[in-house]
């Protein structure tokens, strides 16, 4: 399968980026062909100006070059796996701009196209373990809700999932076992 493994961290030698490096050996030791993206060394620009604004009375609206170009390497995939830091329960802004510029309507909703061929898998790497994250306050729950749902289900996409790696902040042997955990995800993609 062709997968197209996206980074969202500002620092390429991150926590972060070695889980992304994981993922991708996994990827490749499956069989799958993995196009690398990493978006911060690529410059993207995560900021919504008008002429990539959906248009709702034109679902056909040509978007920006720049937009045009990452829908064709949307394109050319059959999977999109994004690799990211959980800030403020959430992704981080270069991960959401490239979602609402890219994802756009006409394109990946609400047209003639959307992304119902493709798989997805979205990996955040979390402080804290699994059982003080879920507690009261449920950001796990809220994340699923937002990113599986208000995403990935919403583009079309049903065969997508968000799976978080807990401990990112923890011992070295907490870290050890997320990068085995992330290389494990890639093996075992798309399952």
């Amino acid at each position: 399968m062709q997968v197209l493994s996206v980074l969202a961290h500002p620092r390429r030698a991150s926590l972060t980026g070695a889980a992304f490096d994981r993922l991708n050996l996994g990827l490749a030791a499956s069989g799958h062909s993995v196009t690398a993206v990493d978006l911060t060394a690529e410059g993207f620009d995560p900021r919504l100006p008008p002429e990539d604004e959906p248009d709702w009375d034109d679902a056909t609206k040509v978007y920006s070059p720049d937009v045009q170009r990452e829908m064709a390497r949307i394109r050319a995939h059959q999977a999109i796996v994004m690799v990211f830091p959980v800030w403020w329960w959430s992704v981080p802004a270069i991960l959401k701009g490239w979602i609402d510029r890219v994802w756009n309507r006409g394109f990946a909703y609400d047209g003639a196209e959307n992304l119902s061929g493709h798989k997805a898998l979205m990996v955040g790497l979390a402080a804290g373990g699994p059982k003080s994250s879920e507690g009261p306050r449920g950001y796990r729950m809220a994340m699923e809700v937002q990113l599986n749902q208000g995403v990935l289900d919403y583009c079309g996409i049903k065969d997508g999932r968000l799976e978080l790696l807990y401990n990112s902040t923890g011992s070295d042997a907490d870290r050890a076992a997320l990068l085995d955990r992330a290389e494990a995800l890639g093996r075992g993609f798309p399952g």
